[in-house]
């Protein structure tokens, strides 16, 4: 350390690397027995510059928050890891898929399968988590064993060997049981990373064997149709009732679309995906074509430290998205002050991706179905509080169900846009000031002067 500041070592990224047992375990874990059978052989802990993990040891909430991120995502890993003795897995998938990005086209894709027999289906159904605990949520995560296999996402049957089997389970309507034979045993790893969502451990598989299942038939339609454009598909079986999670599973491992057209779809980019060609569809052929509401409505929705709040305009179709990331929370870890961001679109739509990421089309999705559904068409300005009670992030999944569960709140209507504004203003703790700031279509319609302010 001769010849360097103390400020200049300060910067550096800090990574330990903590041999044959983990020190702190013992007096962070009541259960002594379970703190030592996690002395794993190798522990990487990477806390993000600036962190303040190795310091609190989850014992201290330097962070703010009213329990430690970290530990919530461990026990789970205790448990499983209890389960989890050899190199070989039994379980019963949801079922359950996911396919990396990183080294993309080359990437790792897999399936999800918890050391559990019977029904699991819930692990992997966003639609049926809302109202559940972040430490259900991340149990549910964590219990999910990755088994990874290498291949090329633009020639994906080049590995027929495991995709074929993996595609055979994307398709079942039912858990899938399913033993599967790694390499390695899985390894377990913490990141101390309030980023990252939960994830189960991986390892890279020998052999998979997947019992019969029931196939949804309405899937396998999709995937039988060899001349069906991948867009169509995907509309098709929203509109057949298939949830959206089971869309862009089936999506991800290029189930759909022309034959010779088929490719693998990192899980990430086909959660995007699907949210925004079956929202740009309903917006399209839909909402578009809809009269207008007669009035301002005001919706809302809090959950696990999330306020959401939505408000419908008397005009032509538009959307923006807003975010409020207070001080302490996972995307706005050190600032000092509240973080807004946002991205809107207009009656023609967007051609680039927004800029606040999937959450966006997420969010416009739960919108478009309500309006299409309701056949009217109205401007939306959707806005979201996080506060530092939201202990870790859980997926874009959050946006698209309170989003859609706030629709069957209480509906608050009101004659004029300041009515409007001064009610969401008793809701948020933000000022209204600053979100008007941050809103573009919210300055259009305040300082925007329209025909029927002549009459």
């Amino acid at each position: 350390m001769a010849g360097k500041s103390l400020k200049s070592i300060r910067r550096r990224k800090f990574v330990k690397t903590v041999k044959k047992r983990v020190p702190w375990l013992g007096h962070v874990i009541n259960d002594e027995v379970t703190a030592g059978e996690f002395n794993l052989s190798e522990l990487n802990v990477v806390p993000r510059n600036g962190s303040l993990c190795l310091a609190c040891r989850g014992g201290r909430r330097l962070c703010g928050k009213p329990r430690c991120p970290a530990l919530i995502k461990l026990y789970p890993l205790l448990n499983i890891r209890k389960r989890m003795r050899l190199d070989q897995l039994d379980g019963s998938s949801p079922p359950g898929v996911f396919v990396g990005r990183m080294g993309y086209p080359h990437v790792y894709a897999g399936p999800l399968v918890p050391p559990i027999l019977g029904e699991t289906s819930h692990f992997c159904a966003p639609e049926e988590w809302l109202g559940r605990s972040v430490d259900e949520i991340v149990n549910f995560r964590t219990s999910l064993i990755r088994g990874k296999f290498r291949v090329n996402v633009t020639k994906p049957f080049e590995n027929d060997r495991f995709l074929n089997r993996t595609i055979e389970m994307a398709l079942s309507k039912v858990p899938v049981d399913t033993e599967l034979t790694f390499k390695k045993k899985p390894s377990n790893r913490i990141f101390l990373d309030g980023t990252l969502q939960p994830m189960g451990p991986s390892a890279i598989l020998k052999n998979m064997k997947v019992g019969s299942g029931k196939t949804d038939r309405r899937i396998e339609k999709a995937y039988s149709d060899h001349d069906l454009k991948a867009e169509q598909a995907v509309l098709n079986l929203y509109l057949s009732d298939v949830p959206v999670s089971k869309i862009q599973r089936v999506f991800s491992v290029g189930a759909l679309g022309i034959k010779q057209q088929r490719r693998m779809v990192p899980t990430r980019w086909s959660i995007t995906a699907v949210d925004s060609t079956i929202s740009r569809r309903l917006i399209e052929d839909q909402v578009k074509e809809n009269k207008l509401i007669n009035e301002y409505r005001v919706y809302e929705y809090n959950y696990l430290g999330n306020r959401f709040v939505v408000l419908l305009l008397p005009f032509n179709w538009s959307y923006e998205w807003i975010e409020a990331w207070y001080p302490g929370t996972s995307w706005n870890p050190h600032s000092q002050s509240i973080a807004l961001s946002g991205d809107w679109e207009g009656y023609r739509g967007r051609t680039t991706y927004a800029s606040n990421g999937g959450c966006y089309y997420s969010v416009r999705l739960a919108v478009a179905e309500f309006l299409a559904k309701e056949h009217r068409q109205a401007s939306v300005i959707a806005m979201r509080e996080i506060y530092p009670s939201f202990l870790l992030p859980l997926g874009v999944w959050i946006n698209r169900e309170c989003m859609r569960e706030a629709f069957h709140q209480t509906e608050y209507k009101f004659n004029t846009l300041h009515e409007s504004l001064d009610y969401i203003g008793t809701r948020f703790a933000i000022p209204m000031e600053d979100w008007i700031e941050a809103s573009s279509l919210l300055k259009d319609s305040i300082q925007q002067k329209r025909i029927i302010d002549y009459v």
